[in-house]
């Protein structure tokens, strides 16, 4: 395995080695790392090997253009996400042109995944590998298809770290957990989560993860009403019990695009009696904020209304002009955007050359037209 993590020097090196050939501002700061405003997601491709090398090409040459940040999920492509992140690293690392310290690495676990292609029997495969071995058991299982159990997890991040070949995961995500709590109920999901981030916090002191978080679909972009909401404040709230003053609940992920702007313009997060977006509040409690499906999985990579060439000038496509918005959200750290090819990558980087828009520019796409 590759040892170390990335650093506050490590990412610093890599943002000083691109002064003068993109935006400063292109690289956020949290938690003293240097993080790239765009990021590489891994979520689509078929599960074969020519996907495989066309993600590596791909990883490699975003992380030539300026994108340190590299996000993917065990039960992604069946894992292969993950082993083309890795085999990827170790070629770059090993040839002497990147250094573990400067790219940030972020993976998920709690949907059950599949090793390579999806098996004939997934009940069958599910028994064989998770049940028959002690991991878990049918009682585990919820929704058919997500489990968050420590032992589990366990199991998953070790999984994750032999795919990936690192020592230690920057970033590990709690896996859509808003999956449980309609299935189990709210007493039995808090007691889930618990045990998940008191396994997380254990897994930090061991050093096989940096951080740990969230990552949501619907769960803080609903209504407080709706049983899959999370509450980002009983969320931390749970992380200090658990981790003290020095947890390390320190990263969320979910939807941020034109299409789904919640993340931003939905105040259904109550905060020391305050109303707030989810994406306000992080940025108070001081985490890392990560948008998925940026440009909504390409359906908003054209045909977008032609004022948003105003809004956002300095550009080529409505590809770019939808990771523009995403990008220059306000309390956003990255936006992930899913490349598997060479000439998607250099499109998208080429946002990076341009300084994301100013609030006031931003805020124009959500006053009316009477202002």
């Amino acid at each position: 395995m590759i040892r170390g993590r990335a650093t506050a020097e490590g990412t610093g090196s890599y943002t000083q080695s691109f002064a003068g050939r993109i935006a400063p501002d292109h690289f956020r700061s949290l938690l003293g790392l240097q993080l790239s405003s765009i990021g590489l997601g891994t979520y689509l491709g078929r599960h074969d090997d020519d996907t495989d090398a066309a993600y590596g090409a791909a990883i490699e040459r975003a992380l030539q253009l300026g994108c340190n940040v590299l996000d993917t999920a065990i039960n992604y492509r069946c894992m292969r996400s993950e082993r083309s992140i890795g085999a990827t690293l170790q070629k770059l690392i090993g040839a002497g042109q990147l250094r573990r310290d400067q790219v940030v690495v972020a993976t998920k676990g709690g949907f059950v995944p599949f090793d390579g292609a999806p098996p004939p029997d997934p009940e069958e495969n599910f028994q064989r590998t998770y049940v028959d071995s002690k991991i878990c058991s049918p009682n585990d299982l919820v929704a058919g298809c997500h489990c968050m159990t420590p032992a589990y997890l366990a199991d998953q991040i070790r999984r994750s770290r032999e795919n990936l070949g690192l020592e230690t995961i920057d970033i590990y995500y709690l896996h859509n957990p808003e999956t449980l709590r309609p299935e189990v109920g709210e007493t039995e999901f808090q007691a889930r989560l618990r045990a998940a981030f008191e396994l997380f916090e254990r897994k930090v002191a061991e050093g096989e993860i940096g951080v740990y978080g969230t990552a949501t679909w619907d769960g803080y972009r609903c209504d407080p009403g709706e049983a899959g909401y999370l509450s980002l404040t009983d969320l931390d709230r749970l992380a200090r019990e658990v981790g003290g003053t020095q947890h390390h609940f320190r990263a969320i992920q979910l939807p941020v695009n034109l299409a789904l702007p919640e993340a931003f313009s939905f105040f259904n997060q109550a905060h020391d009696n305050e109303a707030y977006s989810t994406l306000q509040l992080a940025a108070r409690l001081g985490q890392i904020t990560m948008a998925s499906a940026s440009i909504f999985q390409s359906r908003l990579a054209r045909s977008l209304p032609p004022e948003l060439a105003k809004v956002f000038p300095g550009l080529q496509s409505d590809a770019q002009r939808a990771l523009q918005f995403t990008r220059s959200t306000p309390g956003l750290t990255t936006a992930l955007v899913g490349m598997a090819q060479i000439p998607h990558v250099e499109e998208n980087l080429a946002v990076a050359r341009v300084s994301p828009v100013p609030e006031a520019q931003y805020m124009q796409l959500f006053q009316s037209p009477q202002g």
